[in-house]
């Protein structure tokens, strides 16, 4: 199977759908899926955060998004621990 990469924004109650707190990719492919989130080491890193959610934990939303608008998230995650490091 050639692989398949879902995007969602991660959104909870310090977040909107607008400025979602972060992104999250699921990587499907001939050895099975896994999860990364983009996050403040500036780095896609395993997550069990969207497992967790299928499993009945509720403290985030994960909102199915295009792979421009993950891109658009990363780099305003990039700008703000830029912006936090520089202070």
């Amino acid at each position: 199977m050639p692989e398949k990469v879902t995007y969602y924004a991660i959104v909870n109650e310090f977040s909107s759908r607008g400025r979602p707190g972060g992104v999250l990719r699921r990587v499907e492919d001939d050895d099975g899926q896994s999860d990364q989130a983009f996050g403040r080491g500036l780095k896609w890193e395993h997550s069990s955060l969207l497992y967790a959610a299928e499993r009945g934990n509720l403290d985030n939303e994960f909102v199915e998004i295009s792979e421009d608008e993950a891109d658009q998230i990363v780099e305003r995650i990039r700008r703000t621990v830029a912006g936090q490091s520089s202070k």
